[in-house]
């Protein structure tokens, strides 16, 4: 019973590791799009120099408080299996001999 208990938490947090990767993904592709835009808008502001200064510009802003939460996300995850799989050694085993 204790077995299938440690397997079920396993598995649900193998989904959590999965969904929270994708997520991270995600955030970096977005992090490396920003930064394309950022470069642009560099470009631009050197052109727009003459603008008057109380003119109303764009600042993109919490990209890298959702990376730095998935990647805390992520050890919590990484953490909670590590810790899973040291109380019963044998779930390891059984994970192994498992196909996915």
């Amino acid at each position: 019973m204790a077995d299938e208990a440690n397997r079920t938490a396993f598995m649900e947090i193998q989904g959590r590791m999965i969904e929270t990767t994708a997520k991270l993904k995600q955030v970096q592709n977005q992090m490396r799009t920003k930064e394309g835009e950022k470069k642009r808008a560099y470009l631009t502001l050197q052109e727009l120099q003459q603008v008057p200064d109380d003119t109303n510009t764009y600042k993109s802003i919490g990209m890298k408080t959702s990376k730095e939460y998935l990647e805390k996300q992520m050890a919590e995850v990484e953490n909670n299996l590590r810790e899973l799989l040291q109380q019963d050694p044998g779930l390891a085993r059984q994970i192994m001999s498992m196909s996915v």
